[in-house]
């Protein structure tokens, strides 16, 4: 099943999306058994972040390739940072890239796991259990800014900076897919999904340790490549098995 959220009438509607509709909910799949209460055209939905999550978890330094490329120490445990919902876009919306920002303007391409019920100090299988489903991120980075400041503050959380979507699917193996992702149609990074150091039960399972996981809650994986992005570019992200998130690059001020 995939799940999603849509603009209609200038609010936010939780939908299931079909070969060429979304069938519009009563409530989120999330909070109980919604009902069906419309239907729009795939073709003219307006596509919102698949979830506003109460915590917007996120892993770094996960895959091998990028932790050899950024000439980085394996992580000996699994360990997450945050970010923030201002940042969160959705699927065709316009990544917006800051009029102050210079240098390196990179897209990651991650996996998302979205999760569907309380938890705290699960084991391994109540962490699988856990996951309502997954969907697709594009961690956007301002690298120029991410080593000028003490925090992520603003080259990971900008507005537009996290996009996600266009779904959240619910019946997929995550793990055995692949990972592409395209820039103007052409491809830049291709690797193995599952190729982590340590899988998303392995974090949850950390993290639930200390730290209470709810319904939305989303826990973004990392990446093994990134890629720059130009102003007038197209950024696909495709996980084989859940779909493809594409998004526009804009420059500030400069909708086109």
């Amino acid at each position: 099943m995939r799940y999603t959220r849509v603009a209609v009438g200038g609010r936010a509607v939780w939908g299931r999306v079909g070969e060429s509709r979304v069938e519009l909910l009563s409530e989120s799949p999330l909070d109980g058994d919604p009902t069906v209460i419309g239907t729009v055209p795939i073709a003219d939905a307006h596509w919102l972040p698949v979830v506003v999550p109460p915590v917007f978890y996120a892993v770094g330094m996960n895959y091998p390739r990028h932790i050899a490329h950024a000439h980085a120490e394996t992580p000996t445990r699994p360990e997450v940072g945050y970010r923030a919902n201002n940042a969160l876009t959705g699927h065709r919306s316009p990544i917006v890239k800051p009029a102050e920002v210079e240098g390196r303007f990179e897209a990651e391409p991650e996996l998302v796991a979205v999760i569907g019920r309380t938890l705290k100090h699960a084991s391994y299988d109540e962490a699988r259990k856990s996951v309502f489903g997954w969907t697709i991120g594009n961690d956007v980075s301002a690298r120029a800014w991410q080593h000028q400041d003490r925090s992520f503050w603003r080259s990971k959380n900008s507005d537009t900076f996290k996009p996600m979507g266009p779904w959240i699917e619910t019946d997929v193996d995550a793990l055995a897919q692949t990972t592409t992702l395209r820039v103007n149609g052409e491809v830049r990074a291709s690797f193995a999904t599952g190729d982590m150091v340590f899988d998303p039960f392995d974090h949850i399972v950390e993290l639930t340790k200390h730290i209470t996981m709810h319904p939305g809650d989303v826990l973004w994986m990392g990446a093994e490549s990134t890629c720059q992005l130009e102003p007038g570019d197209t950024v696909d992200i495709e996980i084989s098995g859940i779909g493809v998130l594409s998004n526009p690059v804009h420059s500030e001020g400069n909708p086109s």
